[in-house]
């Protein structure tokens, strides 16, 4: 009798073993496709708002479902579906319209029907400047011991929405453009580090994003290390881990 019915709970444990990691796979699929996805920060275009080492959650459900909110970003149907539009001074998460293997995180600037451009390093929106307010300096921690003096805007779209923008330098090869006009159905998207972002000011690069290609909309820093650390070094947390930016919310 027993030499019979040990074989059966070893391969009932393996059973439900195999259960549960797969209905655990199947949970988190749901909640990546669905609710929320991680992503992280590699490059510095859009400090100080989001630096190199955060890791965020981005909210999939802020502006309905593409196919690009897929894994693998199968070609099952066009548009949206459930869709809602960003609003202005939102910090989003798209597939690069050039490239749509790669993810690029900015701030929504421009919206369908806008006329936007920079003019001595001021953004006028449908040829209004927009509100622009001196806000100090900030201290750029590059990692390995550099560190560098930044001057610090604080910008007000009409909207009401405020952010910190970085001004690297004065006439930026960005500073002056032309007027671009927004098509129907896209968004222009600008990094806050204005003198550091390859964003829609660089049509050949980025251009205007395609409401199709908007992943979701980024909620929370969970985790943040600093600039050039390894977040797997966990001995090193201690000192490498920025524990005020945890759990902050993207503003």
């Amino acid at each position: 009798m027993s030499a019979t019915t040990e074989p059966k709970k070893k391969e009932g444990g393996l059973g439900e073993t195999a259960k549960v990691i797969l209905q655990a796979f199947l949970i988190a699929l749901i909640i990546r496709t669905f609710l929320f996805q991680p992503f992280n920060i590699p490059s510095g275009s859009m400090k100080e708002t989001l630096l190199v080492g955060d890791y965020l959650f981005v909210s999939k459900f802020s502006y309905g479902y593409s196919r690009f909110s897929l894994p693998l970003s199968p070609p099952l149907f066009d548009g949206r579906i459930l869709g809602s539009t960003p609003n202005r001074g939102d910090v989003v998460v798209f597939k690069l319209p050039r490239d749509e293997s790669t993810d690029y995180i900015k701030r929504v600037i421009g919206l369908p029907g806008d006329q936007i451009q920079m003019i001595g390093g001021v953004l006028h929106i449908n040829g209004e400047p927009v509100k622009r307010e001196d806000a100090g300096y900030w201290m750029d921690d590059e990692g390995g011991g550099r560190v560098q003096r930044v001057k610090v805007w604080r910008e007000t779209l009409p909207n009401g929405v405020s952010y910190q923008t970085l001004d690297l330098v004065d006439n930026g090869f960005y500073d002056n453009t032309p007027v671009y006009q927004v098509p129907p159905g896209h968004y222009f998207m600008m990094g806050d580090n204005r003198d550091n972002s390859t964003d829609s000011r660089v049509l050949s690069q980025v251009g205007y994003v395609p409401y199709e290609n908007l992943i979701g909309r980024a909620q929370m820093i969970f985790f943040s290390v600093k600039e050039g650390e390894a977040a797997w070094q966990v001995w090193k947390w201690p000192w490498t881990v920025r524990w005020d930016r945890i759990f902050s919310f993207v503003r």
